[in-house]
C-alpha cells in the first residue's frame, strides 16, 4: 500500500457545490464525470468522490444556502491564521473565520479583491 501523496501548499484540496436540488445535481455530475456522490451519515452533506489519484481533490455537495452561493474551492495552506492575515493585507476579506473540522483540520472562508469566494484549509 502506498503512502497518501501530500498536497503542496497552494494546491486545491477540496471543493463544495451548492445545489437547489441536490438529487438533480447529484444525477448531473455522476452522469457527466462518473463521480460517486453519497450522503454523509447524520448530515445534510454529500461527499463527492472524483475517482482521481489520492492527491486530487474530492468535494462536497450541499443544499444552496443563498441564491448567490457559488462553488467554493479549498486551497491548502500551512496555517489558516497566517493565510487569513495575508488575505486581509492584500485587500481581501474574511467571510467566515477559522473554523475547526473535528479530527481533520481548520478552514476559513475568504473573499478576494474581485468578490470571488474561496476557502483556505489547514490539516490537523
Amino acid at each position: 500500500m502506498s503512502a497518501r501523496k501530500k498536497n503542496p501548499v497552494g494546491s486545491l484540496v477540496w471543493f463544495e457545490i451548492p445545489a437547489d436540488k441536490v438529487e438533480r445535481a447529484q444525477k448531473f455530475y455522476s452522469a457527466l464525470f462518473g463521480w460517486k456522490i453519497n450522503k454523509m451519515p447524520g448530515m445534510e452533506y454529500w461527499h463527492i468522490d472524483t475517482g482521481g489519484a489520492d492527491a486530487s481533490p474530492d468535494g462536497g455537495m450541499m443544499k444552496r444556502c443563498d441564491p448567490q452561493q457559488k462553488i467554493t474551492n479549498y486551497v491548502f495552506v500551512e496555517s489558516v491564521n497566517k493565510a487569513a492575515a495575508k488575505v486581509k493585507k492584500l485587500g481581501g476579506k474574511i467571510i467566515m473565520p477559522k473554523t475547526p473540522v473535528p479530527g481533520m483540520g481548520f478552514f476559513a472562508v475568504c473573499m478576494d479583491t474581485e468578490k470571488n469566494v474561496f476557502a483556505v484549509w489547514e490539516r490537523k
